[in-house]
């Protein structure tokens, strides 16, 4: 039985990466990193007309209909270049609409999130990772009220899904009287994380179609986020490893190159042991969220939580084996660095994501 991915799903996935050499390279993210006027729209038009923005939308709404591992390993690749996307959105936005939207919102919405005409952006956080600094939104005669913290996507998204503390999931449009949005600040410059006040802001629910409405769907939601960061910090952490190598054959001491050092090869082969598992549970995780339902919760779980901790080694380490060049702007390696450290903490810290793990299979205190 072949385990691998498929010829197409490989081609996609270079032809990707090749996107964003030239859509996002090093100098382009700079350039969007140190100004915040700066929307990156000509990064997100090329990643929109590649077919990203409407990946998992059926094709009867315009979108390609791929699967969760199709976009797994889309973010991977875009992990890989830091790219500054809103894709999260653009994937979990489409989800809730095509598993707990109505028809009239299905064909209101999907057509425009599939061309990339909107993005979309999801406040799921709170009820997940838990409530901070008095966020939390309540749901009560079709409004919402309260705040929702650290939205990636959230300054610039024409629709957005959210949830309620109570597992309840809404929708409610970017020109809703009585919503607020400002920009939070964050270690990752590559992505922008929204702060979005509620006061009273019409919502409309979204309780139908398969998933149904509730925590069953914020749960659906949940899993896919899960997923796609720790494909994400998959694809950070495997550059990281590879310009770590990179630097230990070129850089040299005592009329050596630093790699010939028996201590940096080490620290060299200890990366690529601790993240090479990662890559096939993040793909299985991925696989289990359409074909294996029953167990894509627990796996999501654990791709996250793994991949959290393994890219947190990987990135010190990286940095080390570069010396004080790693903490320069010049290398931009801080880019990766700390686009691995947000994906750590969104969703739920890797301690959150293994205790809900351990309800999961009843082994909570």
């Amino acid at each position: 039985m072949d385990f691998s991915l498929t010829p197409d799903q490989k081609m996609m996935q270079e032809s990707l990466v090749r996107t964003l050499a030239d859509a996002s390279s090093l100098d382009r993210v700079r350039r969007f990193a140190g100004d915040l006027k700066d929307k990156g729209d000509d990064i997100w038009r090329a990643v929109a007309d590649f077919g990203l923005a409407g990946i998992v939308v059926p094709e009867e709404f315009g979108g390609l209909g791929l699967t969760l591992l199709d976009a797994a390993l889309a973010s991977e690749a875009l992990g890989a270049a830091v790219a500054p996307v809103p894709f999260m959105g653009a994937v979990l936005g489409p989800l809730a609409l095509m598993r707990g939207g109505t028809a009239a919102q299905q064909a209101e919405w999907l057509p425009k999130l599939a061309g990339g005409e909107v993005m979309a952006a999801v406040a799921i956080s709170e009820p997940i990772a838990g409530a901070r600094d008095g966020a939390g939104v309540t749901a009560k005669g079709g409004k919402l009220s309260g705040k929702a913290l650290f939205v990636p996507g959230g300054m610039a998204a024409g629709l957005l899904i959210v949830a309620d503390m109570a597992g309840g999931l809404h929708l409610v449009r970017d020109d809703a009287a009585g919503l607020t949005r400002t920009l939070m600040p964050g270690i990752d410059e590559t992505r922008r994380l929204a702060e979005l006040t509620f006061d009273g802001v019409a919502a409309e629910a979204l309780n139908s179609g398969k998933g149904g409405g509730g925590r069953e769907l914020l749960t659906t939601l949940r899993d896919a986020g899960w997923v796609l960061l720790a494909a994400d910090s998959l694809g950070a952490a495997q550059v990281m490893l590879e310009k770590a190598v990179d630097y230990a054959k070129e850089r040299r001491q005592f009329d050596r190159v630093i790699g010939s050092f028996q201590a940096v090869k080490h620290m060299c082969a200890e990366m690529a042991a601790e993240l090479e598992p990662c890559r096939s549970l993040v793909w299985y995780a991925a696989y289990a969220f359409d074909a294996a339902p029953a167990e894509a919760s627990l796996m999501a779980a654990h791709a996250k939580a793994l991949t959290s901790e393994v890219g947190r080694f990987v990135a010190r380490t990286s940095t080390e084996v570069h010396g004080g060049m790693g903490i320069t702007d010049l290398l931009g390696l801080h880019f990766w660095f700390k686009r691995l450290g947000l994906n750590r903490q969104l969703l739920g810290g890797p301690e959150r994501v293994r205790e809900i793990a351990a309800r999961l299979q009843g082994l909570a205190a």
